[in-house]
């Protein structure tokens, strides 16, 4: 199934099995905030774990009033899982299917490589609109949100090494 995606890309001083490590259970609230018409992630229902095993599952509430649900499909630590978005509200309700974002962890000689791909699967003749949302606002929004991510992946991989 075709979709329209994603990838941003930062760096974080820490191992590939550090950054892996800490990066998935951290806090949705706290890093994906609003950005114009894409709404924020204000609260996390029904985690149901630590979030870092396949079949885990969580509803992110959003700043709009609606939510969307996420399920872990893959972890091969320490370079890879994935996780699967879905009962999308509000206007990505009416837009999109489905949703798959993947996060791959390299080590490079600064650290680790962040890889956060994101595909969003259009419903049946939507799918121009997603790609023009995902190129124009969605994009440039991963490129926003990954950094602090990786400063804190930094952060506490250092803490944890003092």
């Amino acid at each position: 199934m075709a979709g329209s995606s994603a990838t941003a890309v930062a760096m974080a001083t820490a191992t590939p099995k550090e950054a892996y490590d800490i990066s998935g259970p951290l806090d949705p609230t706290a890093f994906y905030p609003r950005s114009g018409a894409l709404p924020g992630v204000v609260e996390v229902r029904g985690q149901t774990g630590p979030w870092d095993a396949v079949g885990q599952t969580r509803m992110l509430v959003l700043s709009d009033g609606g939510h969307v649900i996420e399920t872990i499909t893959d972890t091969e630590s320490p370079t890879y899982f994935a996780y699967e978005l879905s009962d999308f509200q509000k206007l990505f309700g009416a837009l999109v299917k489905g949703a798959r974002a993947e996060w791959r962890f390299e080590r490079e000689a600064e650290g680790t490589s962040i890889r956060w791909t994101y595909t969003f699967f259009g419903k049946p003749g939507r799918g121009w609109i997603i790609s023009i949302i995902v190129a124009l606002l969605w994009a440039p929004y991963m490129r926003k949100v990954l950094p602090p991510i990786a400063r804190e992946v930094s952060r506490r991989a250092a803490a944890t090494r003092s």
